[in-house]
């Protein structure tokens, strides 16, 4: 409802882009890239409109300004801005009744016309009178010498007409020029821009107990230490630890996840806490904080970064079930209830009531757990199961840390619901695990791969292909065999830019737990594992490959250049990865068993060459080439010798 008594705006301004659910939330860019801003801008009558994006980052206090320009065609104002450090960016849409390009329209239809425009020149004058109060001094020095000419009837009137119509004077009076002018978008939308890793990297999950070098012996974060140039020699740039913490002894389970436990079980990371602490300190058979930190300081000498796990929930002895036992559910009896799924029964596990009367304290006891790590040099980390936990609180406490730590990367370990999922990445998650690992049939990837693919999803979600986790082995992996990982690491390494895997992967660990189960045989999440990394039949050679490919070709560092390509085989894979000079077309064979032949249809003109024109492909996997020519060029894949090709197209000079 418009009321008379307050100045209504001049200017609409309607569908403003970039923006998620109004306003609500920020969408996701990464540091350096343009945010390319639209705006629809218009008013009542024939007068000129202009309009111009303001920006800033949080923590600036004044805002920068870059003009939006209008697009004839689509009746659309469009501008940018670039964003130039990690952290929260706000921006907004200001438009106003352009009053000098209306002016000076104007002036010059009238002297076309031969008419005298002497009083159309003072109009100008006055015009820009009024508006010197709101101008920098240096320019309100220059227009008010120009207010004086254009009314000065001694000067000549040409001398007053070229300076009203000058470049120089349209420059310097851009921009609203009477207050009440200028109308601002209802809403101040805002961009997250994280660092680029958060956007691209290659992830290897590894228990730091498993590290030692005998059977039997507990490892540690020196032995894990040791393990890291191996790690770095595959191209991986992010080591992610399981919790690290003191293991509950309470209920321990035993080998496979059996109720109870040997002497010298060592029992499931993910129950934390005991009489040696809780979720703010190190299990003491991993070592010490000082010996933690010479781990991380030590992977980032490889340019690798350490993220750790963050899982919500407490073993029986943790200190807070003793400190604060009403963070916890207390059933009628008085017994704390202990976390399950039935049939299953996890009672060395107490999961946390968020909602707790106390809830503040518990949020803020979270929330400095967190801040603790960071200060201990981490700066990423992976969340337990997020959607168990209030979506209000991940949002509060997301928003806590990076406000003074903008560069922290939060990783959602969320399988659950597609909206839920989306919902933590719109609050505030960095990137998510997905559903990749069940897809595995053409029909399947595909339709996945145009979900994750919508513009609109682009602009909060990204997901992190890992190939398997300690709990997903997936049957596809079971009885495919060694082809069927060099498959799904092709898959996952070329399909996103963040993609993972769990240590084993490389040397094709494919035992279940029982028929029809995802769980590993003899898990590592309840066993110390020592392999042998260089066992014959090992992946590491493909595992290197792919990331040296990955880090020197910029098609692969996004997931929005991703374009389906057509085959006429259900069992063959393509799609087509496009950066300014380097286009990838990649072809998979999905059938770990079989040989597959299709004609691969890729338009010649989208890759900027001649539909009559042959072009060489080269194999980045093992440098052979092909020509190809027209359209459709034919391709067969034994996955005894090679799963796929990685293409790139190489244009006559």
């Amino acid at each position: 409802m418009v009321s008379v008594s307050v100045p209504p705006p001049r200017v609409v301004i309607e569908g403003v882009t970039p923006q998620l659910e109004g306003g609500r939330y920020a969408v996701k860019r990464c540091v350096g890239e343009t945010v390319v801003i639209g705006a629809d801008i218009f008013k009542d009558g024939h007068d000129h409109v202009a309009a111009r994006t303001v920006y800033r980052h949080a923590q600036d206090r004044r805002w920068r300004e870059a003009p939006l320009t209008h697009e004839y065609g689509p009746d659309r104002w469009t501008g940018s801005f670039v964003v130039d450090a990690p952290g929260r960016w706000q921006f907004a849409v200001e438009a106003w009744p352009d009053r000098f390009r209306t002016w000076r329209e104007h002036l010059e239809k009238y002297r076309a016309a031969g008419q005298d425009v002497a009083v159309e020149l003072l109009e100008g004058a006055t015009l820009l009178e009024r508006c010197l109060d709101r101008m920098p001094k240096q320019v309100r020095i220059y227009l008010r010498s120009a207010a004086r000419q254009l009314a000065d009837v001694a000067l000549p009137l040409s001398e007053r007409v070229d300076l009203a119509l000058s470049a120089e004077l349209a420059e310097r009076v851009w921009g609203p020029l009477l207050a009440g002018d200028a109308t601002r978008s209802a809403v101040t939308y805002e961009v997250f821009a994280d660092r680029s890793r958060a956007v691209f990297s290659s992830w290897y999950e590894l228990f730091p107990r498993s590290q030692a070098k005998h059977p039997g012996v507990h490892g540690t974060f020196r032995d894990a230490q040791d393990r890291l140039p191996d790690i770095a020699q595959m191209g991986f740039d992010v080591v992610y630890l399981p919790p690290i913490h003191p293991i509950g002894k309470v209920h321990r389970k035993g080998r496979n996840n059996t109720p109870v436990c040997e002497a010298d079980d060592v029992g499931s990371p993910w129950a934390i806490g005991s009489e040696d602490g809780g979720h703010d300190a190190i299990h003491p058979q991993l070592g010490t904080l000082p010996e933690f930190h010479a781990f991380v300081r030590s992977a980032a000498d490889l340019g690798i970064e350490i993220a750790l796990d963050f899982a919500l929930q407490c073993a029986p002895d943790h200190p807070w079930v003793t400190a604060h036992p009403d963070w916890f559910f207390v059933r009628a009896d008085g017994s704390i209830r202990y976390a399950e799924n039935p049939p299953k029964r996890y009672e060395d596990i107490y999961p946390l009531n968020f909602w707790c009367e106390n809830r503040e304290a518990l949020w803020t006891a979270c929330r400095d757990l967190l801040l603790y790590w960071v200060d201990q040099g981490v700066r990423t980390f992976r969340v337990d199961n997020p959607h168990t936990k209030p979506l209000a609180f991940w949002e509060w406490v997301i928003r806590e840390v990076q406000r003074d730590h903008p560069d922290v990367i939060f990783f959602a370990e969320a399988f659950t619901r597609p909206k839920r999922m989306y919902g933590l990445a719109k609050l505030g998650f960095t990137m998510s695990y997905s559903y990749f690992t069940w897809k595995n049939t053409k029909w399947e990837l595909e339709e996945f791969l145009r979900d994750l693919g919508r513009p609109e999803v682009n602009q909060f979600y990204r997901p992190n292909f890992f190939a398997n986790t300690p709990d997903i082995l997936h049957e596809y992996l079971q009885r495919g065999g060694r082809p069927a990982f060099r498959v799904r690491l092709l898959l996952a390494g070329t399909l996103s830019p963040l993609y993972g895997i769990y240590s084993g992967y490389e040397l094709c660990e494919n035992t279940p737990l029982r028929p029809g189960s995802e769980e590993y045989l003899d898990s590592e999440k309840y066993e110390i594992r020592v392999r042998d990394w260089d066992q014959p039949g090992n992946i590491k050679s493909d595992v290197k490959t792919l990331n040296r490919i990955r880090r020197e070709n910029p098609a692969l560092q996004s997931f929005q250049n991703l374009r389906l390509v057509p085959t006429n085989s259900e069992h063959l894979l393509a799609y087509w990865k496009h950066a300014p000079g380097n286009d990838l077309i990649v072809v998979v064979n999905l059938d770990p068993h079989g040989a597959h032949d299709a004609m691969v249809e890729v338009a010649p003109g989208d890759l900027g060459i001649g539909d009559s024109q042959s072009y060489e492909v080269e194999d980045l996997l093992d440098g052979r080439r092909y020509t190809w020519r027209g359209a459709r060029n034919f391709v067969r894949l034994d996955p005894t010798e090679r799963v796929g090709h990685v293409l790139r197209v190489r244009r006559q000079r």
